[in-house]
């Protein structure tokens, strides 16, 4: 009788399309991408969320390991490796958005 396959039954796995794509998750880089073009968007507003990004705030730090700020992880991803270097690009939006485009 031969085999039975209906093409609209068919199930493909999300790995068997990447792989026929040749393609690979990428969800760390989606996940800092989106990262960085907020920062942008906030670093050029320049209100409290620029005070809570940078981490310009009065007062006692607590206690303990200091947490990493988002800034210093985008610096690390974007190569640059400096806060002030960051800061300047965001005030330029194309800068910026090439920044962000040709990061690994």
């Amino acid at each position: 009788m031969g085999t039975f396959f209906l093409p609209w039954t068919a199930k493909k796995t999300n790995e068997r399309v990447l792989n026929e794509a040749n393609k690979r998750r990428s969800l760390v880089r989606t996940i800092r991408k989106r990262q960085a073009t907020f920062l942008g968007h906030v670093m050029r507003r320049g209100k409290l969320e620029h005070l809570v990004t940078t981490g310009k705030f009065e007062g006692k730090r607590s206690r303990g390991r200091q947490r990493e700020k988002i800034i210093d992880g985008l610096a690390t991803w974007l190569g640059t490796g400096k806060v002030s270097d960051i800061l300047a690009a965001v005030k330029d939006r194309v800068l910026w958005r090439d920044m962000i485009a040709n990061a690994y």
